[in-house]
């Protein structure tokens, strides 16, 4: 079978269908993979903050249309970009490739996050790592970044921010590992939901594409990002909202963290649950940040 996957054209976009192509081709069931690349509207408008503009749906819909039309089979996303939930026509096929999930801290002469000077520049695109470093460091300016990774790093280069953050899985996919200064650790900043791992798209009418795509699913890792994505569903918070949320397996189970956030940093609720079923865990803590005040801050 020819398969085709809808991309973004970003370099990490298309590191990463580059790679579920060849994991793809690895199977009996496929002939031949090839890639459709899409500039989305995301990718065009990079004057604003996700936040004000759509949020991080506008890297998917144009994908999604190419599914629609005939024009795509599967589309390969980074789940922390995709929203947590997911309507039909359309099914999440397979989770996995998780790479660390963690977010880092780039600098221009190499300072740590503790020893930045008073008032430094750091830039963001996510009100999530904005508002988890203005609660460590309510001194310092967090602005507003976009552009994809190479474009972040020129910024950074040209002395518009004195540190930038970033997600660690992309700087290590594009072999960009030796620019990070300091990976930041979860009780400073908790990840997105999903970040780190990769996620197959496809119609959920596509059963023999679907089959095909489940053969690459990891279950530990599917499980892990359900829960995730179950706060902020939970929460009706859409990935530009100011929530983090990580899980792991520990014990056989899925140990679920997860923070709300003001978006200036000054008040900062947490949460974990331990269940063997990730959608109970995500519920626990769900239940949690509400009961904590979650519906004010995300108000």
């Amino acid at each position: 079978m020819k398969l085709v996957i809808a991309t973004r054209q970003s370099k990490l976009a298309l590191w990463q269908a580059e790679f579920i192509r060849s994991e793809l081709e690895a199977l009996p069931a496929v002939d031949e993979v090839e890639l459709l690349g899409i500039t989305t509207k995301g990718d065009r408008w990079l004057s604003s903050p996700l936040s004000e503009i759509g949020g991080k749906a506008l890297f998917v819909k144009e994908l999604e249309q190419a599914l629609l039309d005939g024009r795509a089979h599967l589309c390969v996303h980074s789940m922390k970009d995709v929203p947590a939930v997911m309507e039909s026509p359309f099914e999440l096929a397979a989770i996995g490739y998780r790479e660390d999930p963690s977010d880092v801290l780039v600098s221009r002469d190499g300072e740590t996050l503790a020893r930045l000077s008073n008032g430094a520049v750091v830039g963001s695109s996510s009100l999530r790592r904005a508002s988890q470093i203005l609660h460590v460091r309510p001194d310092l300016q967090v602005r507003s970044i976009r552009g994809n990774v190479g474009t972040r790093l020129a910024k950074l280069d040209a002395g518009e921010f004195d540190a930038i953050v970033l997600a660690k899985a992309g700087l290590v996919r594009l072999e960009l590992a030796a620019r990070i200064t300091q990976e930041l650790p979860f009780d400073v900043c908790l990840p997105s939901a999903g970040q780190g791992a990769l996620g197959i798209e496809v119609l959920d009418s596509a059963s023999e594409v679907r089959d095909i795509v489940a053969q690459l699913a990891d279950a530990r890792v599917m499980s892990c990002v359900e829960a995730e994505r179950g706060v902020s569903a939970g929460l009706q918070a859409d990935c530009t909202a100011p929530v983090a949320a990580h899980a792991q397996m520990r014990d056989n189970e899925v140990w679920l963290r997860a923070r709300v956030a003001s978006p200036d940093g000054v008040r900062l609720l947490h949460a974990e649950h331990q269940h063997a079923d990730g959608a109970q865990a995500a519920n626990a803590v769900v239940a949690d940040l509400l009961g904590q005040g979650a519906n004010e801050l995300l108000a």
